[in-house]
Protein backbone atom coordinates (compact mmCIF):
# COMPACT_ATOMS: atom_id res chain seq x y z
CA UNK A 1 0.00 0.00 0.00
CA UNK A 2 0.96 3.27 -0.94
CA UNK A 3 0.37 5.66 2.10
CA UNK A 4 0.51 9.23 2.12
CA UNK A 5 0.41 11.59 5.38
CA UNK A 6 -2.09 14.71 5.21
CA UNK A 7 -1.18 17.50 7.87
CA UNK A 8 -4.10 19.68 8.44
CA UNK A 9 -2.60 22.91 9.50
CA UNK A 10 -3.92 25.98 7.66
CA UNK A 11 -5.81 27.78 10.99
CA UNK A 12 -5.45 31.28 12.73
CA UNK A 13 -5.53 29.97 15.83
CA UNK A 14 -7.36 32.50 17.49
CA UNK A 15 -7.23 30.74 21.36
CA UNK A 16 -3.75 30.28 20.35
CA UNK A 17 -2.51 34.02 19.55
CA UNK A 18 -1.64 33.34 15.82
CA UNK A 19 -1.21 30.33 13.36
CA UNK A 20 0.38 27.12 14.88
CA UNK A 21 1.95 25.86 11.97
CA UNK A 22 5.32 28.33 12.40
CA UNK A 23 4.67 28.05 16.27
CA UNK A 24 8.77 26.15 17.78
CA UNK A 25 7.84 24.27 20.63
CA UNK A 26 10.96 22.24 22.03
CA UNK A 27 13.23 24.09 18.91
CA UNK A 28 11.33 22.71 16.24
CA UNK A 29 8.20 24.22 14.52
CA UNK A 30 5.03 22.09 15.12
CA UNK A 31 4.42 21.83 11.12
CA UNK A 32 7.83 20.09 10.38
CA UNK A 33 7.29 18.22 13.49
CA UNK A 34 4.48 16.90 12.08
CA UNK A 35 5.76 16.38 8.64
CA UNK A 36 9.11 14.10 10.13
CA UNK A 37 6.18 12.41 12.44
CA UNK A 38 4.70 10.97 9.22
CA UNK A 39 7.83 10.09 7.20
CA UNK A 40 9.48 8.53 9.91
CA UNK A 41 6.09 6.38 10.29
CA UNK A 42 6.18 5.32 6.79
CA UNK A 43 4.16 7.73 4.87
CA UNK A 44 5.74 8.21 1.41
CA UNK A 45 4.78 11.62 0.97
CA UNK A 46 3.70 14.12 3.32
CA UNK A 47 1.23 17.04 2.25
CA UNK A 48 0.92 20.06 4.24
CA UNK A 49 -2.74 22.54 3.92
CA UNK A 50 -1.64 25.92 4.76
CA UNK A 51 -3.80 29.39 4.73
CA UNK A 52 -3.48 31.35 7.93
CA UNK A 53 0.07 31.05 7.49
CA UNK A 54 2.04 29.90 4.29
CA UNK A 55 5.57 29.27 4.21
CA UNK A 56 7.86 26.68 3.42
CA UNK A 57 7.70 23.35 4.70
CA UNK A 58 10.85 20.93 4.12
CA UNK A 59 10.48 17.75 2.60
CA UNK A 60 6.66 18.52 2.24
CA UNK A 61 4.42 19.46 -0.44
CA UNK A 62 2.29 22.41 0.43
CA UNK A 63 -1.06 23.17 -0.80
CA UNK A 64 -2.59 26.45 0.35
CA UNK A 65 -6.23 26.58 1.25
CA UNK A 66 -8.13 29.79 0.32
CA UNK A 67 -11.10 29.00 2.19
CA UNK A 68 -9.33 28.43 5.04
CA UNK A 69 -11.61 30.80 7.35
CA UNK A 70 -14.43 28.33 6.87
CA UNK A 71 -12.63 25.98 8.95
CA UNK A 72 -10.81 22.42 8.86
CA UNK A 73 -13.58 20.91 6.67
CA UNK A 74 -12.33 23.12 3.84
CA UNK A 75 -8.73 22.25 4.54
CA UNK A 76 -9.28 18.33 4.35
CA UNK A 77 -11.23 19.01 0.66
CA UNK A 78 -8.16 20.56 -0.66
CA UNK A 79 -6.08 17.98 0.70
CA UNK A 80 -8.46 15.09 -0.71
CA UNK A 81 -8.68 17.02 -4.32
CA UNK A 82 -4.60 17.27 -4.41
CA UNK A 83 -4.48 13.61 -3.15
CA UNK A 84 -6.96 12.34 -5.95
CA UNK A 85 -4.53 13.70 -8.81
CA UNK A 86 -1.65 10.75 -7.21
CA UNK A 87 -3.13 7.61 -8.75
CA UNK A 88 -0.35 5.82 -6.80
CA UNK A 89 -1.64 6.80 -3.50
CA UNK A 90 -3.93 4.04 -1.91
CA UNK A 91 -4.41 5.24 1.38
CA UNK A 92 -4.16 8.99 3.24
CA UNK A 93 -3.25 9.81 7.16
CA UNK A 94 -4.82 12.64 8.75
CA UNK A 95 -3.39 14.64 11.72
CA UNK A 96 -3.38 17.78 12.86
CA UNK A 97 -0.40 19.97 13.36
CA UNK A 98 -1.06 21.09 17.18
CA UNK A 99 -0.47 17.49 18.12
CA UNK A 100 3.33 17.42 19.90
CA UNK A 101 2.62 14.13 21.34
CA UNK A 102 2.08 12.37 18.20
CA UNK A 103 4.94 9.62 17.68
CA UNK A 104 5.57 8.28 14.82
CA UNK A 105 5.54 5.06 16.51
CA UNK A 106 1.76 5.73 16.75
CA UNK A 107 1.34 6.79 13.47
CA UNK A 108 3.35 3.45 12.09
CA UNK A 109 0.12 1.57 14.18
CA UNK A 110 -2.26 3.32 12.12
CA UNK A 111 -0.48 2.88 9.17
CA UNK A 112 0.16 -0.40 9.46
CA UNK A 113 -3.43 -1.77 10.33
CA UNK A 114 -5.45 -2.84 8.02
CA UNK A 115 -9.41 -1.32 7.56
CA UNK A 116 -10.56 1.39 5.16
CA UNK A 117 -11.06 3.98 8.29
CA UNK A 118 -8.37 3.24 11.13
CA UNK A 119 -8.77 5.50 13.71
CA UNK A 120 -5.92 6.16 16.42
CA UNK A 121 -7.26 5.57 19.92
CA UNK A 122 -6.26 7.13 23.76
CA UNK A 123 -7.20 4.92 26.31
CA UNK A 124 -10.16 3.90 24.39
CA UNK A 125 -10.95 7.54 23.06
CA UNK A 126 -10.52 8.39 19.48
CA UNK A 127 -8.29 10.72 18.19
CA UNK A 128 -5.87 11.63 15.18
CA UNK A 129 -4.44 10.07 13.27
CA UNK A 130 -6.95 8.73 11.35
CA UNK A 131 -5.95 6.59 7.54
CA UNK A 132 -8.70 6.53 4.85
CA UNK A 133 -8.58 4.20 2.33
CA UNK A 134 -8.92 5.84 -1.70
CA UNK A 135 -12.45 4.52 -1.79
CA UNK A 136 -14.04 6.47 1.51
CA UNK A 137 -12.55 9.97 0.00
CA UNK A 138 -15.13 10.92 -2.04
CA UNK A 139 -17.92 10.88 0.53
CA UNK A 140 -15.48 11.69 2.88
CA UNK A 141 -14.47 15.24 1.18
CA UNK A 142 -18.92 15.40 0.37
CA UNK A 143 -19.02 15.50 4.25
CA UNK A 144 -15.95 17.80 5.23
CA UNK A 145 -17.92 21.15 6.30
CA UNK A 146 -16.65 23.74 8.57
CA UNK A 147 -15.09 22.85 11.80
CA UNK A 148 -15.45 19.24 11.79
CA UNK A 149 -13.65 17.78 9.15
CA UNK A 150 -14.06 14.25 8.97
CA UNK A 151 -16.27 14.29 12.10
CA UNK A 152 -19.76 13.62 10.70
CA UNK A 153 -17.86 10.71 8.21
CA UNK A 154 -16.08 8.88 10.84
CA UNK A 155 -19.71 9.24 12.95
CA UNK A 156 -21.69 7.84 10.08
CA UNK A 157 -19.56 4.97 9.39
CA UNK A 158 -18.47 3.95 12.98
CA UNK A 159 -19.37 0.37 12.82
CA UNK A 160 -16.59 0.26 9.65
CA UNK A 161 -13.89 2.11 11.79
CA UNK A 162 -10.82 -0.08 12.95
CA UNK A 163 -9.97 1.59 16.30
CA UNK A 164 -5.82 0.86 16.86
CA UNK A 165 -4.65 2.02 20.52
CA UNK A 166 -1.89 4.15 20.26
CA UNK A 167 -1.81 5.74 24.24
CA UNK A 168 1.04 3.95 25.39
CA UNK A 169 3.28 5.70 22.78
CA UNK A 170 1.66 8.60 22.28
CA UNK A 171 -0.92 11.22 23.90
CA UNK A 172 -3.30 12.66 21.87
CA UNK A 173 -3.30 16.32 23.41
CA UNK A 174 -3.47 19.26 21.06
CA UNK A 175 -2.02 22.73 21.85
CA UNK A 176 -5.06 25.08 22.42
CA UNK A 177 -3.20 27.58 24.24
CA UNK A 178 0.20 28.92 23.57
CA UNK A 179 2.47 27.69 26.44
CA UNK A 180 3.36 29.89 29.55
CA UNK A 181 7.17 31.02 29.33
Amino acid sequence: MTTAGLVLAAGEGKRFGGPKAPYVHDGVRLVDRAVQVLSKAGCTQVFVVLGAWVGEVPNAIVLENPNWPTGMGSSLQVGLAHLNGHSEIEEVVVTLVDLPGLTSEAVARVVESPGEIVVASYDAMRGHPVKFARATWPELSRSAAGDHGARAFISEHSEEIVLVEVGDVATGEDMDERPSS
